[in-house]
C-alpha cells in the first residue's frame, strides 16, 4: 500500500488488469475492524474523494475500501479514454480483485458493497453474476442508475439507434458532457462544499461516447429483465428528480438533477428478493453530498440496515 492524496490516514494499491490497464484500491483502516469491511464503488466522471464516508464508517467498526474503475480517476492514464468500456461486465474484473484482496489478503470474513449511480448499476450486475460464489453479504445502492433519465421516445428509438452506432462508431461522441447543474451544486469552488478534483471529476463530466451507453443501455436491459441478487439490498434515492434544469437553482440542492427516482421505485424491487426501499426528502444525486442534515439522515439508513443483518 502506498499513501493517497486524501491523507495520512489512506493507503493506495494499485489492482494490474489486462494489458496496460489498471484500477486502483483506496483503504482507510478502522480501530479496530470488528465489523467487517465495506468496499465503495462511484459513478461515471467520478472518483472517491468523500472522507467523510470513510470516517462514518471506519468509526463503526469497518475497514473501509474504495476502488477507482479503470479509466477514473488515480487509475486514469495518459492516452486513455476516460470512463470508456464498450461493456460494463468489464469493470467486474477490478471489482474481483478488489474482493480478493478484502477477503483473501485482509482477512475479513463480511463484506458489504456499496454503489453508487453508475456504480449502483455495475455493483448490482456484478452481484447476481457472483450470486453463487459466497463473497458478498449486503448491497447498498446510492440513487443507482437503473433507465436513461429521458423522455420515452429517447429510451426507446434513441437506444436502438445507439445500439447500432455504439457497436460500429463507438468512440463517437454523442454529448460532450452532462451540463454544469451537478457539478456546481456539490463543488466548494461553486455552490456545494467538497473539494474534489476537476480533472478527475469535472463540473460537466466526460464525453458520452457511443460505445459506452450503448453498454450502459444493454446493462439497464439486463436490470429491467430481472436480477437475481441473493442479499439484502438497500436502495437509498432522493424523494424527487429536477431533471434538464440549464443552470443552477436554489432547488437544484434539493433534488436529484442527474436521474429519474422514478425508474429507481420501477425497477429497484427486480434486484433481488430481499430489497429495501428508502426515499431521503432533500436529497441530491449523491446522497451522502447532500446538506448535513440530509446526508446525516441517508447514512444513519445505512447504519440501521447493515446492523438489522
Amino acid at each position: 500500500m502506498n499513501a493517497d492524496v486524501l491523507g495520512a490516514d489512506y493507503e493506495t494499491r494499485t489492482l494490474p488488469l489486462g494489458g496496460d490497464t489498471t484500477a486502483t484500491l483506496v483503504r482507510r483502516c478502522a480501530q479496530p475492524a470488528v465489523r467487517g469491511a465495506v468496499l465503495y464503488v462511484h459513478g461515471f466522471a467520478d472518483y472517491f474523494f468523500q472522507r467523510h464516508v470513510a470516517e462514518h464508517f471506519t468509526a463503526r467498526g469497518f475497514d473501509f475500501y474504495a476502488i477507482d474503475l479503470r479509466a477514473y480517476g488515480r487509475s486514469l492514464r495518459p492516452g486513455q479514454v476516460a470512463n470508456y468500456v464498450t461493456d460494463v461486465a468489464e469493470h467486474f474484473e477490478e471489482i474481483d480483485a478488489a474482493v480478493r484482496v478484502i477477503r483473501e489478503e485482509d482477512g475479513h470474513r463480511h463484506l458489504v458493497v456499496m454503489g453508487h449511480s453508475t456504480g449502483g448499476l455495475i455493483t448490482s450486475l456484478w452481484a447476481h453474476e457472483r450470486r453463487s460464489d459466497d463473497v458478498l453479504d449486503a448491497l447498498v445502492l446510492n440513487s443507482p442508475w437503473l433507465d436513461l433519465a429521458e423522455p420515452w421516445l429517447l429510451r426507446t428509438v434513441g437506444t436502438a439507434l445507439v445500439r447500432g452506432v455504439g457497436r460500429f462508431a463507438p468512440r463517437l461522441v454523442l454529448k460532450p458532457g452532462m451540463g454544469p447543474v451537478y457539478g456546481e451544486s456539490i463543488h466548494r469552488d461553486h455552490h456545494g462544499e467538497w473539494d474534489f478534483d476537476t480533472s478527475w471529476k469535472p463540473i460537466e463530466a466526460f464525453p458520452i461516447h457511443a460505445g459506452w451507453l450503448r453498454a450502459i443501455r444493454r446493462a439497464h436491459a439486463q436490470v429491467h429483465r430481472g436480477l437475481d441478487v441473493r442479499v439484502p439490498v438497500l436502495l437509498l434515492r432522493s424523494e424527487r428528480s429536477l431533471l434538464h434544469a440549464k443552470r443552477w437553482t436554489p432547488e437544484t440542492m434539493t433534488a436529484d438533477t442527474v436521474l429519474d427516482v422514478e425508474h429507481m421505485v420501477r425497477w429497484g424491487p427486480g434486484i433481488g428478493n430481499q430489497v429495501t426501499m428508502v426515499s431521503i426528502d432533500g436529497g441530491m444525486h449523491d446522497l451522502f453530498l447532500s446538506a448535513e442534515p440530509v446526508r446525516r439522515r441517508a447514512l444513519a439508513e445505512v447504519d440501521e440496515f447493515l446492523d438489522q443483518l
